[in-house]
């Protein structure tokens, strides 16, 4: 693959309600540092706004974010504001909200319903924005979603949010949020890496619905929020070799391929890395090449 002269509108488009996005996106919560929150070295600002730039001059017109993706020293939605305000009209930006860190990085109880618009306050606040495109509701382990939503659907009455998603949950809480306002993305963990029935049964679901379904941990699989093991799959190593790409882009291209409402937020700091993840939405897995992997998904690597 020639990663250098690929842009993100390869991997075609979606839309987040009436806000259309390309399918490769990215994920800021790589920004601040070495590990995902306040363990670890802390970035090169210069080179996390460079990065950030990089992207959206690659096309990408969708980024996703939170209050809580900050390290000792760094706060993702400190750096998207100084890298990207003032906001070209066609970007999109996505936080999450419900998941709560205090001021010295540790973690707190997730944040009640009536605790949600401090929390939707302070990523406005951080962006430097009037209202959000999207807000994600981050399910932290509750049976029912509803109340949770339901502040959300009434900030969104209010006009502090344009448009709605849930993460972390099955078909039931789906349906438990779209019965109080539209759903237009559900995030989840999913990927090569292990098998899941149920993320694929919601996968399929949101397809029907016309609702994105945006897989975190595409790339990093097993080592989650703190990245790639290095380990490789045969089946992996050997269709990148194929293809002349690199393992991560494989598996960004077999995510993307499970069907057009399927978006990609990689996320890095390294601005080689983004090249290459912006590039595999231009990678195309032969249908023998998408059944070996299947096969490798439904059995865990």
């Amino acid at each position: 693959m020639t990663s250098q002269t690929i842009t993100a509108d390869a991997a075609g488009t979606w839309k987040l309600g009436d806000l259309p996005v390309h399918r490769i996106g990215f994920g800021a919560m790589r920004l601040t540092g070495s590990a995902a929150f306040h363990l670890g070295t802390p970035s090169d600002r210069e080179q996390s706004i460079a990065v950030l730039r990089r992207a959206v001059e690659l096309g990408v017109n969708h980024i996703d974010t939170a209050a809580f993706y900050f390290s000792s020293l760094r706060s993702a939605n400190e750096i998207i504001n100084s890298a990207l305000a003032p906001y070209a009209d066609d970007l999109v930006i996505v936080a999450k909200v419900g998941p709560y860190r205090d001021y010295s990085g540790e973690w707190g109880t997730s944040a009640r319903p009536d605790q949600l618009r401090g929390h939707v306050e302070e990523n406005l606040r951080q962006l430097g924005r009037d209202h959000l495109d999207v807000v994600n509701l981050r399910r932290m382990r509750q049976e029912s979603i509803a109340e949770h939503f339901g502040a959300l659907a009434e900030l969104r009455e209010a006009g502090l949010i344009r448009h709605l998603g849930i993460s972390d949950v099955n078909s039931r809480h789906l349906a438990e949020a779209q019965a109080i306002a539209p759903v237009v993305c559900v995030q989840n963990q999913y990927g090569l890496h292990r098998p899941d029935p149920e993320a694929d049964e919601l996968l399929r679901i949101c397809g029907e619905q016309g609702i994105a379904f945006v897989p975190f941990f595409a790339i990093a699989g097993k080592g989650g929020a703190h990245g790639p093991s290095g380990e490789e799959a045969d089946e992996v190593d050997a269709i990148a070799r194929a293809h002349g790409a690199t393992p991560a882009q494989v598996r960004l291209a077999w995510t993307l391929q499970q069907g057009p409402h399927v978006l990609a937020i990689p996320g890095t700091g390294n601005p080689d890395h983004l090249v290459e993840n912006v590039a595999a939405g231009a990678l195309r897995l032969t249908a023998e090449e998408m059944a070996r992997l299947d096969a490798l998904h439904r059995e865990g690597e």
